[in-house]
């Protein structure tokens, strides 16, 4: 049974944005994570945040996770090794930045960046943790390594699994010291990618068409089952949003109960996130790395600095759907005039005034 958190819990609680910790890593790469002890707001949504950062010629173990995932290529070029469940073969997909995939639970996947690569590989995952061993935070299981699941089994066990005798079981699940990531050896041949198996698998964010562009504004992406049919599988919808300099997102919430978990890639701003009775829960500024929720239901709003903002976001429902409290789609231009005049006790002419306003604006406001 899910325990809910309270009102007063969720009032109460740290929503500033926080930067992640190195969990584990070596010469190939590092694997960072952000813990519900440091945001307390991933333990109560059950979402678990991580980033993989991988040098030239790091691999990333093979593993599996206890939680459905949306996976983003934030930096760099390199191949993601795919094997879905009960699938007999596994997909070499070629990823670059921009890139957004849905892991479905069960998929193994190992991440690979060339040895010739001039940049860090960095890709964030955000993901559902309300089924997984710790609410708001990944349990990988690695296949080998150090920290391997066959380390576990005694070499009789793995004998008869694979169809070896003991000696060369124990070797072959020993072999491996590394843990989790490792540093491939100069000259050691991976698979090649294959650009038909991104196909259904990935949506490039910087390619795909716009589902809003204001001039002057912002732009958004957004993922549903739309476009990549896999969110599905995952139950999680996402969005990239990219603000310009001084431009400032319509205040909203998320009006079928869902969290929203917001990474910024890039560029910093002001963000306010109001709560229940009209209490401002969260006044700071968030910059590139750190990560932050919005409860469910509550509203929020931001400004981007001179140099803008960009942002990625997860969303717990597959098809998300977000109500406006400013602008041309505003719930304000809906209501009738009476009701607004009385709401806001204020006379005819002012309520036209402000009904006037934002008539092309949507969702983003220039500058003036």
């Amino acid at each position: 049974m899910v325990q809910r958190t309270s009102n007063a819990e969720v009032m109460s609680m740290d929503l500033s944005p926080k930067m992640p910790v190195k969990a584990y890593g070596g010469d190939g790469g590092a694997y960072y994570d952000w813990s519900p002890a440091d945001l307390p707001m991933l333990g109560a949504a059950s979402i678990g945040a991580a980033k993989l950062h991988l040098a030239a010629g790091g691999l990333s173990l093979p593993s599996y996770s206890d939680s459905a995932k949306v996976a983003y290529v934030l930096q760099g070029a390199g191949v993601c090794g795919l094997v879905l469940p009960e699938a007999a073969k596994e997909k070499v997909i070629p990823i670059k930045e921009g890139d957004a995939l849905a892991l479905p639970f069960g998929a193994v996947t190992w991440w690979h960046n060339a040895q010739d690569s001039s940049a860090e590989l960095v890709v964030l995952f955000l993901g559902d943790t309300s089924k997984g061993h710790v609410p708001g935070k990944f349990t990988n299981f690695q296949l080998t390594g150090a920290t391997g699941i066959f380390t576990g089994f005694s070499t009789e066990f793995v004998a008869r699994a694979w169809d070896l005798d003991q000696d060369s079981a124990a070797k072959l699940v020993s072999t491996q010291p590394g843990s989790g990531i490792v540093k491939l050896a100069p000259g050691h041949k991976m698979p090649e990618p294959r650009a038909q198996d991104r196909e259904g698998m990935v949506l490039n964010c910087f390619e795909a068409p716009l589902d809003v562009d204001i001039k002057g504004g912002g732009r958004v992406v957004v993922l549903n089952t739309a476009n990549l049919p896999l969110v599905k599988e995952v139950g999680l919808g996402a969005d990239l949003v990219r603000i310009d300099g001084h431009s400032m997102c319509s205040p909203g919430f998320s009006c079928d109960s869902a969290y929203q978990v917001t990474y910024i890639v890039r560029g910093s701003g002001r963000v306010q996130v109001v709560g229940i009775d009209g209490t401002r829960v969260l006044e700071t500024r968030a910059e590139g790395g750190c990560l932050f929720i919005v409860p469910r239901f509550f509203v929020v709003s931001k400004i981007a600095d001179e140099t803008g903002m960009e942002w990625f976001s997860i969303i717990t429902t597959p098809n998300p759907i977000f109500s406006h409290l400013a602008g041309r789609t505003s719930v304000w231009k809906a209501i009738s005039p009476e009701v607004l005049e009385s709401s806001f006790n204020t006379t005819p002419e002012m309520e036209k005034m402000f009904r006037s306003k934002r008539l092309d604006s949507e969702i983003f406001f220039a500058p003036n």
